[in-house]
């Protein structure tokens, strides 16, 4: 199963560089605002745990740690590392409150 990437709704524009060539390039991705994503739980790390870890024992997937980090109020997903911390357990795919 292949993960649905942070990336995919995302989209692209092209650069001309001064020698006219086309330079390909993902546009600006904005991030959700903390607690805009529907929780499904929260989770408290354990000493040992890491966030693809997490992703994947909470998620099903490592590589949904991106999700994670978008989530919580953290600059890195590896401060998402820290034992005792509670963190929200989003929904897949970034599936949008309703709130």
């Amino acid at each position: 199963m292949s993960s649905p990437s942070r990336y995919a709704a995302v989209g692209t524009a092209t650069w001309t560089a001064p020698d006219g060539s086309q330079v390909p390039y993902l546009l600006r991705r904005f991030l959700p605002r903390i607690g805009q994503l529907a929780t499904l739980r929260t989770y408290q790390v354990r000493p040992g745990d890491r966030v693809d870890v997490i992703a994947y024992t909470q998620l099903g997937d490592p590589e949904l740690s991106w999700l994670l980090a978008d989530a919580n109020p953290v600059s890195r997903p590896s401060d998402l590392n820290q034992p005792g911390l509670t963190i929200a357990i989003p929904l897949p795919a970034g599936v949008p409150s309703a709130q």
